[in-house]
C-alpha cells in the first residue's frame, strides 16, 4: 500500500529546506553556494545589509595602494550571478531587525525604502562578521576617522588620497590591517605614523625579538612608530573633521586617521535571539557549527573557535577560516554531519618587501598555558646561499621540552616566509614533534631551498638543546646581561673583517676567530661565563662545544647570533644591520654556516 505524507508534514519538510543566510561577504556566500550544491532544490536566501556581496575584503589595502588597479577585481560574485547560476536569492541593502526562533522567522527592513518584511526559515545561518574597534576618547565622533571594513570605506579613503587632500596619516593599531595600510599609504606618498598601545608591532602575531625586525624595516621605509602609547583624544578643525591625534606623549597632525585596533564579533542578533555567547564574547558553536539553537548555525568572524593545541576557545577572525566554516555549514544545513576541528591562528602578511607569519602559540601564550617551552631562533637564507637571489629569513620555533611536540612557529624576513609557515601549520595540525619535523622529506633544489631547510635547522637546534648538547641564550637575555654590566665574555668567533663590518659593541665583547679558538682558548678564564656568537649561530654553537671539550663549564651561545640581534650594532655596514640582510649583500664566509646544527 502506498503511504502518503499528511499535508502538514509536507509543509514541514518544505520549511526545513528553506535556508536563510544573514551576511553576504565570506562565510555566508560560501555556505549558500555549498548548500546549493548539496541540495539543488532548497530555497536559499542571502541577506546582506551592504551594497556588495562576496567581495575580497582582504584585498582592500592593495586596492588603496594601487597594486590592484580595478575595483571590480575585488567583486567576486554579484546578486545576479547567484540568482542566474545558482538559483539563490540575494537581498542587498537589507537589514535584519530580529530573529523569532519560535516562529522560525527573521524580520527585515529595506535600508533604502524602509519597507519591512518577514522571511521564514527551516535552517538559519548567521555570518554577521565583526565590527572595527575605535578608541572611545574625546573627539571619537569627529568626521575623518576611518575604519576599513567594507568596500565603501576603501572608496572614501582612496578618494581622499587621490584628491591630494591627505598628506599625513595616523594609523591607530599595529595589527595586520595597520601594517598593510601603512604600506598602502606610504606607497601613495603619505607621511605615516602608527600608534600602538602595546610595546611592539603585530603584538598578537609576533614575539618581541621577531617584531623588532619588522619595526626596523618599517622605520627604514619612513614609517614613524609610536609603540607603548595610548591615544587620549582627537581634535577637530572648524568643519568638525579630525586633524590631530593626541597621545600620552605627543600630538600628531593628521589629514587622515585610520582606526585599525582590531575587531569585535558582531553578536547583536545572536544575543537578542537568546543564543549562547562564548567566553571570548563571540557566538558559541559546536563542532558542527550549530549555535545553542540546533536550527541556527553560525560561522566566520562572529564565532569563536577551538584552538587545536590548547583546546581553549579563542577568537581569531580570518577570511580563510570563514570560508572553511561556510563549507561545513552548507553541508550541515542540508542534512550533512561535517565537523570543523579548530584553528591554529595561522597568519601571514606582506609589509613592503618583508613578510611576517605565525602559526600556533607564541612563547608567552605557551608558557601561560603551562608548557615547559624550549625555543630556537635560526636565521637562514631561503634557498641555497650560492644560488643568486637568496634572501634571509628568521625562524623561531617553539616545542614542549618533555615531548618535543611543536607548539608554534614564527618567520620574518625578505625571503620566502609563507612556504615555511605552511610547513609548520601542517606539522602542528598532525601533532608532529621536532624529530619528525627535522626529518620531513621536503623538496630540495638550490633555487628553492637549502640542502637543510630552515625549518629542519630550527628543529635540530631544539633537539640539540633538549639533549643537552646546545645551551643557548636569546638576544633579549644577552642584552639584559650587557645592560646590567655582568661579568661575562661575549666571545665573537668570526674573523676580523666580519667584525669590522658588523658588530655588537659591549665591554664584555672579545674577538677570537674560530680558526684560532683551539690554540688560544687556554688564555680564556675558566671561571667566567662565556657566551659565544658568530653571524648566524652555527659557528657559535661549534665554539660552545669546542670549549666544553676543553673543560670550560659555563659556556652558552647566542641564539641566531648577530643576524638575529634586533638591537643597535656598529660597523661599516651598520645601516644595514637594522634588518635581516639579503645574503647577496653579505656573503657567508664559512661553509659551516650552511650546515645544520
Amino acid at each position: 500500500m502506498f503511504w502518503r505524507c499528511p499535508e502538514e508534514e509536507v509543509e514541514t519538510l518544505k520549511e526545513q529546506r528553506r535556508i536563510v543566510v544573514i551576511g553576504g561577504v565570506a562565510c555566508g556566500p560560501k555556505a549558500a553556494s555549498r548548500a546549493r550544491r548539496c541540495d539543488p532544490k532548497a530555497k536559499i536566501t542571502v541577506i546582506e545589509q551592504g551594497e556588495f556581496i562576496s567581495y575580497a575584503v582582504c584585498g582592500l589595502p592593495y586596492y588603496i595602494s594601487g597594486v590592484i588597479k580595478e575595483r571590480g577585481a575585488l567583486l567576486v560574485r554579484t546578486p545576479a550571478f547567484f540568482k542566474k547560476v545558482a538559483g539563490i536569492d540575494v537581498l542587498t541593502k537589507t537589514h535584519v531587525l530580529s530573529i523569532n526562533r519560535a516562529a522560525h522567522v527573521v524580520e527585515t527592513v529595506n535600508i533604502e525604502t524602509g519597507q519591512p518584511s518577514t522571511i521564514s526559515y527551516g535552517k538559519l545561518v548567521l555570518a554577521t562578521g565583526a565590527n572595527p574597534i575605535t578608541p572611545l576618547v574625546p573627539g571619537h565622533n569627529l568626521k575623518g576617522i576611518f575604519t576599513l571594513k567594507e568596500m565603501p570605506d576603501a572608496d572614501t579613503i582612496l578618494t581622499l588620497i587621490t584628491s591630494q587632500r591627505a598628506k599625513k596619516a595616523v594609523i591607530i593599531g599595529a595589527g595586520v590591517i595597520g601594517m598593510e595600510m601603512a604600506e598602502a599609504l606610504v606607497t601613495r606618498g603619505l607621511k605615516v605614523t602608527v600608534v600602538e598601545t602595546l610595546d611592539r608591532v603585530l603584538p598578537t602575531i609576533l614575539d618581541s625579538e621577531m617584531a623588532a625586525f619588522l619595526s626596523r624595516h618599517l622605520e627604514r621605509q619612513g614609517v614613524n612608530l609610536l609603540l607603548g602609547q595610548n591615544v587620549t583624544a582627537f581634535e577637530g578643525d572648524s568643519k568638525g573633521r579630525a586633524h590631530r591625534v593626541v597621545t600620552e606623549s605627543t600630538t600628531l597632525e593628521a589629514d587622515l586617521v585610520l582606526s585599525a585596533m582590531g575587531v569585535r564579533p558582531d553578536t547583536k542578533l545572536a544575543e537578542e535571539a537568546g543564543l549562547v555567547i562564548g567566553p571570548t564574547g563571540a557566538t558559541s558553536v559546536n563542532k558542527y557549527l550549530q549555535t545553542s539553537d540546533p536550527d541556527i548555525y553560525a560561522g566566520g568572524d562572529c564565532v569563536e573557535n577551538n584552538h587545536l593545541i590548547t583546546g581553549a576557545r579563542v577568537y581569531f577572525p580570518s577570511g580563510s577560516t570563514a570560508n572553511k566554516h561556510g563549507r561545513v555549514i552548507g553541508t550541515n544545513v542540508t542534512g550533512g554531519h561535517e565537523t570543523f576541528p579548530g584553528i591554529l591562528g595561522t597568519s601571514v602578511l606582506k609589509v613592503f618587501d618583508f613578510t611576517a607569519g605565525r602559526v600556533g602559540l607564541g612563547e608567552g601564550e605557551a608558557r601561560a598555558a603551562g608548557y615547559d617551552v624550549v625555543t630556537s631562533l635560526v636565521p637562514n637564507p631561503d634557498h641555497s646561499h650560492y644560488y643568486p637571489g637568496a634572501k634571509d629569513i628568521l625562524v623561531k620555533l617553539l616545542a614542549a621540552r618533555k615531548t618535543g611536540v611543536i607548539l608554534g612557529g614564527q618567520v620574518v624576513g625578505r625571503g620566502e616566509v609563507a612556504k615555511h609557515i605552511n610547513i609548520l601549520a601542517t606539522a602542528l595540525t598532525l601533532g608532529c614533534n621536532v624529530d619528525t619535523l627535522a626529518n620531513l622529506d621536503l623538496g630540495y633544489a638550490p633555487p628553492y631551498d637549502s640542502v637543510v631547510s630552515p625549518v629542519h635547522n630550527a628543529a635540530n637546534v631544539i633537539r640539540n638543546k633538549v639533549s643537552g648538547l646546545a645551551k643557548g641564550l636569546g638576544p633579549a637575555e644577552v642584552k639584559a646581561k650587557i645592560a646590567r654590566n655582568e661579568d661575562f665574555i661575549l666571545l665573537d668567533v668570526r674573523d676580523k673583517e666580519e667584525w669590522e663590518r658588523w658588530r655588537i659593541e659591549a665591554p664584555q665583547h672579545k674577538l677570537l676567530p674560530q680558526e684560532e679558538l683551539r690554540e688560544q682558548c687556554s688564555k680564556l678564564p675558566k671561571d667566567k661565563e662565556i657566551i659565544t656568537m658568530c653571524r648566524r649561530g652555527i659557528r657559535a654553537y661549534q665554539a660552545q662545544r669546542t670549549l666544553e671539550g676543553e673543560r670550560f663549564s659555563n659556556v652558552k651561545f647566542l641564539d641566531g647570533s648577530i643576524v638575529a640581534w634586533p638591537y643597535e650594532t656598529a660597523g661599516s655596514e651598520q645601516n644595514d644591520n637594522k634588518l635581516l640582510l639579503q645574503t647577496d649583500a653579505l656573503p657567508i664566509s664559512s661553509s659551516l654556516e650552511e650546515d645544520s646544527p
